[in-house]
């Protein structure tokens, strides 16, 4: 005869069962299980980034790191979905325990940048970018990030069942900026759903850092990198012989005095206490010969700021400076400003919360809080929607001094791969912290 347990006898059941699943789960010591897996598994981390280090692809052409990826994660035995904002790929972890919903997010694409560093995985890749043959290499460490994440979704999904939660391992697609005329990122990632089913509560990301030494990370509350805008100028003048310049208006001495009102926009106008902000002219062309006063100058450069009032209030200043200039100098100014990247911002009360797992990953006294930086990163789309905490973990060589470090960027860029150890780290403690906090 089968036995009916009673309503209330079913209750005591399932609650006595999550108790011991909760106690399950907390008497695991993921911390030293992470510390010991992530330097047994340091060898195929660094496996991982030589191969994309040696095979890098643009931004939006990232088919063979993402078939790579893909294969990683179902490897894992992963749910995957792949095609996200073109070739975005996303792993889902589900723990055994119900719980909130972490995103982990790397960066997969290079830059049209030649390399020049003198190592054995170094790139000879040649690809197309705005119709010219260019070399490609990840000048600014993705590989390094996509190796980090790929060693924290294998580290976590070992032991799935002792994970109160669910990871999303978010491989993203285009940091660098989609090509001309196309969309792409974190922008488009976040509008195609990358954050839903299952809702992701909270999200975290980290960058390499040339300049930082290894085994140190660097965190900051609030805006950490800034918003990142494009503005193009076109001065219109009346076209002249460049012997009588008074029968003309000449639009690029129109432009040589725009260059120096918008410099003043920042020394002058601008509250610094407050935030940092940055105007920069990147490109001045006008004209076909030395002897003609050109009809039309243009002026393409940046905008790069740490609070959104000042962003705009910067965008109007920009705007007066150069209409008024080329009106003072008889010509005219067309302003178009094209906003880009948000303000990278780390949640305060997150930044608070996860201090001391940063601090347990690196110790203490390599835990810095640092100054904002005016490069930008679209990380910030996903702190749009949810809040998220990024920073930055050491890359260059502990003996290496700061000034003679080559730049993100740039051909000499080089990354000393122990670095990577605390990364690793970093991700796996963020998450089952983060899970595990009431």
């Amino acid at each position: 005869m089968k036995r009916i347990l009673p309503v209330f006898g079913v209750s005591l059941v399932i609650a006595f069962c999550l108790t011991v699943a909760s106690a399950t789960a907390q008497d695991f010591d993921w911390h030293e299980y992470i510390e010991q897996r992530t330097d047994e598994l340091f060898d195929q981390v660094v496996e991982w980034r030589r191969h994309f280090h040696e095979n890098p692809e643009l931004s939006n052409r990232e088919f063979e790191t993402a078939r790579y990826i893909e294969r990683f994660l179902r490897d894992l035995g992963l749910e995957v979905e792949t095609e996200i904002a073109h070739t975005g790929v996303v792993g889902v972890l589900e723990g055994g325990m119900p719980g909130p919903v972490v995103g982990l997010r790397a960066d997969m694409d290079a830059l049209p940048v030649r390399e020049r560093v003198d190592i054995p995985f170094a790139s000879n890749v040649v690809s197309e970018y705005m119709g010219e043959e260019v070399p490609v290499s990840h000048a600014c460490g993705h590989d390094t990030h996509m190796a980090m994440l790929m060693g924290a979704a294998k580290i976590l999904t070992e032991k799935k069942e002792e994970l109160s939660g669910t990871v999303k391992f978010i491989f993203q697609p285009a940091e660098e900026g989609a090509p001309e005329g196309e969309e792409g990122g974190a922008e488009l990632m976040v509008r195609e759903g990358v954050l839903e089913n299952p809702d992701v509560d909270v999200i975290f990301g980290q960058h390499i850092w040339s300049l930082k030494p290894v085994g140190k990370i660097g965190y900051r509350a609030g805006g950490i990198m800034a918003a990142s805008d494009r503005f193009r100028i076109t001065v219109h003048g009346r076209q002249t012989h460049g012997s009588t310049p008074w029968d003309g208006v000449d639009p690029v001495t129109a432009s040589a005095q725009i260059i120096t009102g918008l410099n003043t926009i920042v020394s002058r106008q601008t509250e610094l206490t407050k935030e940092a902000a940055v105007i920069s002219v990147g490109r001045i062309r006008a004209g076909v010969r030395h002897n003609i006063i050109p009809e039309t100058a243009e002026l393409i450069g940046t905008i790069r700021t740490l609070d959104s009032d000042m962003q705009d209030k910067i965008h109007a200043d920009v705007h007066r400076t150069a209409t008024k200039i080329a009106e003072s100098m008889g010509a005219t100014a067309d302003m178009e400003i094209t906003r880009g990247y948000p303000v990278t911002y780390n949640d305060p009360d997150l930044t608070a919360k996860m201090l001391p797992s940063l601090q347990r990953t690196a110790g203490d006294v390599n835990v810095e809080h640092i100054n904002a930086i005016t490069g930008a990163e679209d990380f910030s789309f996903f702190q749009m929607d949810v809040p998220g905490l990024y920073f930055f973990i050491g890359g260059m060589p502990p003996d290496m001094d700061p000034a003679d470090a080559p730049s993100h960027h740039t051909p000499d860029f080089y990354i000393d791969e122990e670095g990577m150890r605390i990364g690793v780290k970093a991700l796996a403690i963020l998450a089952v912290d983060y899970m595990q906090m009431d």
